[in-house]
């Protein structure tokens, strides 16, 4: 059978971002996975924040995932979901001051590690968020597109008032490669690209991360709970071994 052309170049523009991503981003994501390494070691949480509408994915993408740590704690705050309304969303995550309340809530401080995701890596959410954790000495992983942050405005109103990007306030930054407007393809007679790439690139980078993970873990002969699925054979069993060191911890099971 022939492939559908349209479909094909779609294919082809998420297998360069992502073949960009593993040359360009694996020493990074190498150098995050010690980090989230150290962290299960001491059977410590690693806690992960996607401030933004869709950016919310990421966080839920590791959480509670079939071949995921089950030190991944999401923070799924309600304020950008996009299941609470989408307008309100994006005025959210552009509201100075709401991701120092979000860190805050969670109580992380020193000896934490935040996993901070978010494709454009500029909103005020994400910068708050990141500026509150750094106060409160909370080691910081970034993922989000540097060239995207550093090409726009900095007078875009999503923009936090110190015109930061995320890339310059994490102690590793790793880049989603993701382009301005996130969509990527042109189809004759229409005036915007369509289909977006950043879900792909953040799903991507942190299912690598976590795989560094585990196997910087194996190295140190430490065997981190992973989550097996609840629909495989075994699965309920497997993961029920592990569930007492989580439930109380993690405040999204």
């Amino acid at each position: 059978m022939t492939a559908d052309p349209t479909f094909a170049g779609y294919l082809a523009q998420v297998d360069g971002l992502l073949g960009r991503i593993l040359t360009e981003e694996s020493a990074a994501i190498r150098r995050a996975a010690e980090l989230l390494a150290d962290q299960v070691a001491a059977d410590r949480l690693v806690h992960i924040y996607g401030p933004g509408g869709h950016s919310n994915l990421a966080a839920q993408e590791v959480f509670f995932r079939a071949g995921g740590l089950m030190h991944f704690a999401a923070i799924l705050d309600e304020g950008t979901l996009l299941s609470n309304g989408a307008l309100r969303s994006m005025a959210i995550e552009r509201t100075p001051g709401y991701g120092r309340v979000v860190i805050e809530d969670r109580e992380l401080g020193e000896g934490d590690l935040l996993v901070l995701v978010n494709a454009y890596g500029i909103n005020a959410a994400l910068i708050d968020a990141a500026l509150t954790a750094r106060e409160r000495g909370v080691a910081l992983v970034g993922v989000s597109s540097r060239s995207h942050a550093e090409n726009t405005a900095g007078d875009h109103p999503a923009r936090h008032p110190s015109r930061q990007n995320l890339h310059d306030l994490v102690d590793v930054a790793i880049d989603s490669k993701v382009p301005i407007g996130d969509a990527v393809v042109e189809l004759d007679g229409v005036a915007e690209k369509v289909a977006a790439v950043s879900t792909f690139a953040n799903a991507f980078v942190l299912n690598c991360l976590t795989l560094a993970t585990v196997e910087a873990l194996t190295d140190r002969g430490v065997e981190p709970p992973v989550w097996r699925s609840g629909n495989a054979p075994g699965g309920d069993a497997a993961n029920a071994r592990f569930l007492g060191r989580f439930r109380s911890r993690v405040r999204a099971l």
